[in-house]
């Protein structure tokens, strides 16, 4: 493992900025479950077709990739707890204007522009959130990573938990939005200021030190020349085509596709996040037990298997244990790539913010395709799109080998 900066960090500085990482994690889940539980709400308060709602949902991806590409430069200049921070105002102000697009203004352009601002909120904190994640997982020396998101999976329990309810008591779209906005920013500011920098580190043992791309932002587009980071962002691609089109479209497709009623389909999106909260709460034993490698491929087919069980067998209870193997896949893919690309601490947040830039095409790409598919064959059918993604991502799952295993 690297070695740290010359002023070791105690003990209870490590826990304390471990600790407010779970609950940074947690406050991104809790924003997109709530938008995401409520999504046939949207649909039905702007009169939307299936397709329209892929188009909708663009204004997050969208967002997020524009996020995404300046985070690594946002995090030279600023670093990472002042990106945190801003980006976790910002971002649950345009999901509550999204709301109010969506129910009060009836109007897809204001809609879909708060989604735009949450969407590039979203994506600049997600790198932010995940460097400083890889910088506590090697000073404490632990398989972390997957932890940090089984709260952000924690956070999408609670968000989606607490969208059914709002369903079943037909709290209206923008007070329910504003309320988890209010909540959001005053717990982030309670717990952003635990954070530490990240140590600087030295180059491994054997290594180049000019092999680290310089510190301008030429020298962190660079990093985009190394196959290594293209191959670790195919594998989050997958995986996050995976685990995002849940997010976008499992409560619609219970909805649409199994004939469930609202809440139900809000409570199966929550059966799916707490599979991929027990995954990752599980996986780092074995993870450590077994490598990154192997942990990927398995991943891989019980998503591939659950699709399948949901797609094509029309019975409810069948199609909900789809969905808990379609979670179980899901859990790790992004938490181990992320952990991947941050491997070499020297090129961390350059390598984080391609790989999540390369795995957030998913995000673009994935709601309007899947849009334009229900629209022609159902919506069921039309998630088959996610299984060669899933293929894509098991095929290219060795690369994400250990370059330096953590202490044990």
């Amino acid at each position: 493992m690297s070695k740290t900066s010359p002023v070791a960090l105690a003990r209870p500085e490590l826990t304390a900025w471990r600790n407010s990482l779970f609950v940074l994690f947690a406050l991104c889940g809790i924003g997109l479950a709530s938008w995401a539980a409520r999504i046939p709400t949207v649909s039905a308060s702007l009169g939307l077709t299936t397709g329209d709602v892929g188009v909708l949902l663009f204004g997050i991806a969208a967002g997020s990739i524009g996020g995404l590409l300046v985070s690594s430069h946002l995090i030279a200049a600023f670093g990472t707890r002042t990106v945190i921070t801003w980006a976790l105002i910002v971002g649950p102000l345009g999901l509550t204007l999204a709301a109010v697009g969506a129910t009060v203004l009836v109007s897809f352009p204001v809609a879909i522009a708060g989604l735009a601002v949450f969407g590039a909120a979203l994506g600049a904190c997600d790198v932010s959130i995940n460097v400083s994640g890889a910088a506590n997982e090697r000073a404490i020396g632990r398989n972390i990573m997957p932890i940090y998101h089984a709260f952000f999976s924690i956070g999408t329990i609670a968000g989606a938990l607490v969208a059914a309810l709002a369903e079943r008591l037909r709290v209206p779209l923008e007070v329910h939005i504003g309320g988890i906005a209010v909540v959001s920013i005053i717990a982030m500011l309670a717990s952003v200021r635990f954070l530490l920098p990240e140590p600087v580190s030295e180059p491994e043992a054997g290594t180049d030190a000019e092999s680290a791309p310089g510190d301008g932002w030429r020298g962190r587009l660079s990093i985009w020349r190394n196959p290594r980071t293209i191959f670790i962002g195919l594998i989050v691609l997958g995986m996050a085509f995976t685990e995002g089109s849940a997010n976008d479209w499992l409560a619609y497709a219970m909805v649409e596709g199994h004939g469930t009623d609202k809440p139900t389909g809000a409570l199966v999106f929550g059966v799916f996040v707490t599979a991929m909260t027990v995954g990752r709460l599980g996986g780092v034993k074995l993870l450590d037990r077994f490598g990154r490698v192997p942990v990927l491929r398995v991943s891989a087919v019980l998503a591939a298997i659950g699709l399948l069980m949901l797609i094509f067998v029309p019975v409810v209870w069948i199609a909900v244990i789809g969905v808990v193997l379609w979670g179980l896949g899901a859990s790790l893919g992004f938490p181990v790539g992320m952990s991947a690309a941050a491997d070499d601490p020297r090129t961390a947040a350059a390598s984080v913010s391609a790989v999540a830039t390369i795995g957030y095409v998913a995000f673009l790409v994935g709601p309007p395709v899947i849009g334009f598919l229900g629209e022609q064959v159902g919506i069921l059918n039309g998630l088959l799109l996610v299984l060669v993604l899933v293929a894509l991502a098991g095929v290219f799952s060795h690369k994400a080998r250990e370059l330096t295993p953590l202490a044990k």
